[in-house]
């Protein structure tokens, strides 16, 4: 059987909606699932047990449930995942196992699991570093874990030019077109860190909060607008409501949730907000992108 893949639009909407959740930029979490997945929801690794659209490892996976997942109303899974006897983290039914890990596929699961493992890592980064996280700090976390990328980014800081392959020879071994060039020459710690940078493009430096009306809120309200660009699809209104005044009725109202640029963020986080305005709001969102 052939399964059909997620649109684009269901993916960006729920990265949207991780963005306006947690405060991570939406930008980055966008480059970051580009660069892991191709935006492919269903994208898997033929080296490990990466998976889904931020492809999460199986371990990884269940810590950041178990860590996260109650709150984002997942506590059948946070309470089944449980320290094993050597102390990593197991599922004792495995229907529920994979039941947990297919979740990674679950776009709006795993974009929220994602910014919740980034805020986590954004947090624990600028207390160690004595400065605010970019994207490309953030991906580095993700890419060789808290503990690797303090230890990358530390060292970037002492000599930019360092062989980061000696540094790191396990990932090196693991990712060795990151890690060496054409020539089979070692990158230096700069060179690789620029590499993700261009990677992640427009996320690669912002890294405001959506409370701050900047950086991932403007991108998201973007998104929002864009999606009320419905042109001649088909909107179902009611009241014997007319499609433009239903158009019109929504622009208006995302003009008074947002005012302009600066009140960005407060936009995007209205619309999550459950008021009867939001709700249709979302409606007309959802109509526009299949959902």
């Amino acid at each position: 059987m052939t399964v059909n893949p997620i649109s684009t639009n269901r993916i960006q909407w729920a990265i949207a909606q991780a963005s306006s959740r947690t405060g991570i930029d939406f930008d980055y979490l966008l480059g970051q699932a580009k660069l892991e997945s191709g935006l492919n929801a269903n994208a898997k690794a033929g080296t490990s047990s990466a998976s889904g659209l931020y492809q999460f490892i199986d371990s990884s996976w269940l810590s950041i449930v178990k860590k996260h997942g109650s709150d984002a109303g997942l506590g059948w899974a946070a309470n089944a995942i449980q320290p094993g006897a050597n102390g990593k983290l197991t599922v004792a039914d495995g229907a529920t196992r994979s039941a947990i890990l297919a979740l990674r596929n679950d776009p709006q699961v795993a974009s929220l699991m994602a910014a919740e493992h980034a805020a986590d890592n954004k947090t624990a980064l600028e207390s160690t570093l004595g400065r605010a996280a970019t994207g490309t700090d953030l991906y580095m976390a993700h890419f060789l874990g808290l503990g690797g990328a303090t230890k990358f980014l530390s060292a970037m800081q002492a000599n930019p030019a360092a062989s980061a392959a000696s540094l790191f020879p396990a990932a090196a071994a693991a990712n060795s077109g990151i890690f060496y060039n054409a020539n089979g020459g070692t990158r230096s710690l700069s060179d690789i860190y620029q590499h993700f940078g261009d990677k992640l493009g427009s996320g690669a430096g912002n890294m405001l909060a959506a409370a701050t009306g900047a950086g991932a809120s403007s991108s998201a309200t973007a998104l929002m607008a864009q999606a009320l660009s419905m042109g001649t699809s088909t909107v179902v209104t009611g009241n014997g409501e007319s499609a433009s005044d239903a158009i019109a009725w929504a622009q208006s109202t995302m003009g008074h949730l947002g005012g302009n640029a600066g009140n960005a963020g407060r936009a995007a986080a209205s619309v999550f907000r459950p008021t009867p305005d939001t709700a249709r709001l979302a409606y007309l969102m959802l109509a526009r992108m299949g959902g």
